[in-house]
C-alpha cells in the first residue's frame, strides 16, 4: 500500500472532511456513476419484524466478480458523494454493487414507523441475509464509513454466526467509541455539530411528516447541541436508561471484537476530527483485525488530488480486488505516521 500523501492545499483535515461530502465534489462523483445508475433496482429488504430497509443494487450485465456492499455514515444515503464514488469504482472493475440505507435514512422514513439509532444491528444483519438469500450471493464483501464502518465491523463481528458468508470487511474512519467520537465533536470546530444538528433536524422532520400522529418531539428541536438531543432520543424513544447505556450499545471498543472471524480492514486517519486515532487503542488485537493509520485524510476524506479523486477508494478498490482473486493474502498493520495508536487493551 502507497503512502497517502495529501496535495498542497488539501491538508488540512477540515477541507479534506468537507470537500468529501460536498456540492463542488458532486459533479463529478456523479458522471462517474452513470453508468452504475443506469440500470439500478431497487429492493426492499426485510429487516425482520415487519422492518424495511432499502437497498439499491447495480448487476453487471455480464459476468461479475462477485457482491460489494456498501454502508453509509449517519444521515448519509446511498446518494452520498463516497457511496456514488466507491461504488462506481467497484461496478467499474466488474463488481455487483449494493448501497444499503440505513432506516430514515435517504428517502426512507415512510419505510417504518420506529426511529433509526445506531443499536439497530440486528435488522441490518437480517436486511443483509435477505439479500443474500435473493441475490444467491456467497463470499460477499462490504465497505462502510463512519458509522456505516462501526456497522460493518459488528456485522463482521456477528453476521456469520447468523448466516451471512462474507469474505471481508473494509472500514473507513470508523466510529469506535460513539462517547468518544461526541466528546470530539463537541470540542472541535462547532460546524461538525452544526452540520449533524441540521441534517439530523431535517430527518426528523420528515419522520414527522409521514407519522404525524406518532411523534410530537418539538422541544427537541429546542435543545442545546448533540449531547441533550441525543439524550433526549435515546432515553425517550430508544428505550435506554442513560445516554451513556445508548453510546455503550453500539461501540465496538474493549472486548467487542474478540472472536471476529472476517478479516476486516479499519482505515483510518491520525487528524481524524471526529473519530479520534487514539480509539485505536480500544479494539482488542486480532489476526483478523487489519489497522491502517495515516497522517492525513480527515473524517473520511482522503482526497489525493485537486480533482477530489479519494485514495480511500483505491484502498477498498485494491482490498476487494485481492478478495476476489485471492482470499488468502496476508494482512498485516500498516502505519504511515511516526506513532501508532496500537490495537489492544480493553
Amino acid at each position: 500500500m502507497n503512502e497517502f500523501i495529501a496535495p498542497l492545499g488539501l491538508r488540512s483535515p477540515h477541507t479534506q472532511s468537507v470537500l468529501n461530502s460536498s456540492a463542488l465534489r458532486r459533479g463529478r462523483v456523479q458522471r462517474r456513476a452513470a453508468r452504475m445508475l443506469a440500470g439500478e433496482e431497487t429492493l426492499i429488504l426485510d429487516g425482520g419484524e415487519g422492518v424495511r430497509l432499502q437497498g439499491h443494487l447495480s448487476r453487471q450485465e455480464r459476468d461479475s466478480l462477485g457482491l460489494a456492499v456498501l454502508l453509509h455514515g449517519w444521515e448519509g444515503s446511498t446518494r452520498s458523494n463516497y457511496m456514488l464514488a466507491t461504488g462506481a469504482r467497484l461496478f467499474g472493475q466488474g463488481f455487483d454493487v449494493l448501497r444499503l440505507n440505513f432506516r430514515d435514512h435517504g428517502d426512507t422514513h415512510h419505510l417504518n414507523p420506529g426511529i433509526f439509532h445506531s443499536c439497530r444491528l440486528d435488522e441490518v444483519i437480517n436486511a443483509l441475509g435477505d439479500m443474500q438469500r435473493r441475490l444467491g450471493a456467497s463470499a460477499w464483501q462490504l465497505a462502510g464509513y463512519s458509522l456505516g464502518g462501526n456497522f460493518a465491523l459488528r456485522v463482521a463481528r456477528h453476521g456469520p454466526a447468523r448466516g451471512l458468508d462474507m469474505r471481508q470487511a473494509f472500514t473507513v474512519c470508523p466510529v469506535i467509541d460513539p462517547a468518544s467520537v461526541l466528546k470530539a465533536m463537541e470540542s472541535g470546530p462547532t460546524f461538525y455539530e452544526t452540520y449533524y444538528v441540521r441534517k439530523w433536524s431535517r430527518s426528523l422532520r420528515a419522520k414527522q411528516q409521514v407519522f404525524p400522529d406518532r411523534y410530537d418531539y418539538e422541544e427537541w428541536f429546542n435543545l442545546p447541541g448533540l449531547r441533550a438531543r441525543t439524550e433526549y432520543f435515546a432515553t425517550r424513544y430508544y428505550d435506554f436508561g442513560s445516554l451513556e447505556d445508548y453510546l455503550q450499545g453500539y461501540s465496538v471498543a474493549g472486548n467487542r471484537m474478540r472472536g471476529l472471524e472476517v478479516p476486516s480492514v479499519v482505515l483510518t486517519s491520525r487528524d481524524d476530527p471526529v473519530c479520534p486515532v487514539d480509539d485505536l487503542a480500544l479494539l482488542p488485537a486480532s489476526p483478523q483485525l487489519e489497522i491502517r493509520v495515516t497522517r492525513h485524510g480527515g473524517h473520511c476524506g482522503y482526497l489525493k488530488n485537486w480533482k477530489l479523486d479519494s485514495w480511500a477508494e483505491d484502498r477498498i478498490v485494491e482490498a476487494f480486488l485481492q478478495g476476489a482473486g485471492h482470499p488468502g493474502h496476508t494482512r498485516n498493520h500498516v502505519d504511515d505516521g511516526k506513532s501508532a495508536a496500537t490495537p489492544g487493551g480493553g
